[in-house]
């Protein structure tokens, strides 16, 4: 049995690892880079394709692994397949829907082993992945099934960070304001299901709310003083949290956009600023502990790519907001390569063994080893 779930995780990941690669090339087509186009579906695929595909196939897994389980794996798997059906063409939001089902099984037990706020946060996370695609499944244009998607994954994330600052022992008043700032995410989702543009507005009002809780109590504001691993994953916790207040005001701002430069600039500052920063963050630890390999070892070169997305993101939303067509082609194209490039040095660096930095392996609720504070 054990073997089994060992040979699972690898298919899944290389169809997660396709549908990144690919969601990368669509949406650089869809920038306007005139590059060629091998499926049809190819364009119009690159959100369900990053989010759905890609992020909900390597949350999955990751879920998997850490129940121990066999089971768990047929979330991943049916996401995994929704992959090949956006590729060839065919109806995925069946598959994903089911994918997301799956995920929030997955999460019911982990809330019923180690019931927290933080178990919880994630756990809401799965169900809005799960109303995001049921709205898509149902033929709900995209536009309102993307606030649905970046609540999963900012959630997915939140409950995580919440659940290693448990550290801290936190007072009631830190866990108020995070319940207060989820809640008005999740009241703008309900929103915005009969009045869409103050619906999303509610929601960019969460987005910086907990964006302001995360820079004001997470326990990255202590590990940033520390070095090697530990100060560069507190450094991609802070900078994407900022990414999240800006992604949160734009989408204040521009609340009736669902298309465009300004529709372009509110999503990716989320999307790649926090959601693809966080994954710079916490993949040294995520892609071994899938890959049942040792713990990536710590090399100042992770800073490369995060350097690059952060400075690529600005140059893109500047190009969106002021209408410079260059900067936002240049600056989508940056982001790809930061992601490219991200995954090249962990790569190499996984082939290091074993890190020497002195920490202990602790699993967290979700199984995954994690450094102290």
């Amino acid at each position: 049995m054990q073997h089994v779930r060992s040979t699972a995780r690898f298919p899944l990941m290389a169809l997660g690892l396709l549908a990144l690669l690919t969601a990368l090339w669509g949406g650089l087509v869809r920038l306007g880079w005139a590059w060629p186009v091998p499926l049809p579906t190819l364009i119009v695929a690159h959100g369900p394709l990053m989010v759905c595909g890609f992020l909900g196939t390597l949350i999955g897994v990751e879920r998997a692994v850490a129940l121990g389980a066999l089971w768990p794996y047929g979330a991943p798997l049916l996401s995994a397949a929704g992959v090949v059906a956006l590729l060839a063409g065919l109806p995925a939001a069946p598959l994903m829907a089911l994918g997301s089902l799956g995920l929030v099984a997955v999460s019911a037990v982990v809330v019923h082993r180690q019931c927290g706020l933080a178990t919880v946060t994630m756990a809401l996370g799965a169900l809005l992945w799960v109303g995001g695609n049921g709205l898509w499944l149902v033929g709900w244009p995209l536009a309102q099934v993307v606030p649905w998607w970046s609540g999963f994954l900012v959630l997915t994330i939140a409950g995580e960070r919440l659940e290693l600052s448990r550290v801290l022992r936190l007072s009631g008043l830190p866990h108020g304001l995070f319940v207060l700032a989820v809640s008005l995410w999740l009241a703008g989702l309900l929103l915005l299901l009969t009045v869409f543009t103050p619906g999303v507005r509610v929601t960019g009002v969460g987005m910086v709310a907990l964006a302001w809780w995360l820079l004001q109590y997470d326990v990255a504001r202590r590990t940033v003083r520390q070095t090697g691993f530990t100060r560069f994953m507190a450094v991609c916790v802070l900078s994407g949290s900022g990414w999240l207040g800006v992604g949160g005001a734009l989408t204040w701002h521009f609340a009736g956009s669902v298309a465009g430069p300004s529709y372009d600039a509110m999503l990716h500052a989320v999307f790649v600023g926090f959601v693809l920063a966080m994954l710079f963050g916490h993949g040294p630890l995520v892609f071994p502990a899938i890959l049942g390999r040792a713990l990536t070892p710590y090399h100042p070169a992770l800073y490369g790519p995060l350097v690059l997305l952060h400075a690529s993101l600005l140059l893109r939303v500047l190009g969106d907001l002021l209408g410079w067509w260059p900067g936002r082609q240049g600056g989508g194209l940056l982001n790809a390569l930061a992601v490219l490039l991200f995954l090249f040095i962990l790569a190499g660096v996984l082939r290091r063994g074993r890190s020497s930095l002195g920490w202990r392996e602790a699993p967290s609720s979700l199984g995954v080893s994690q450094p102290p504070v």
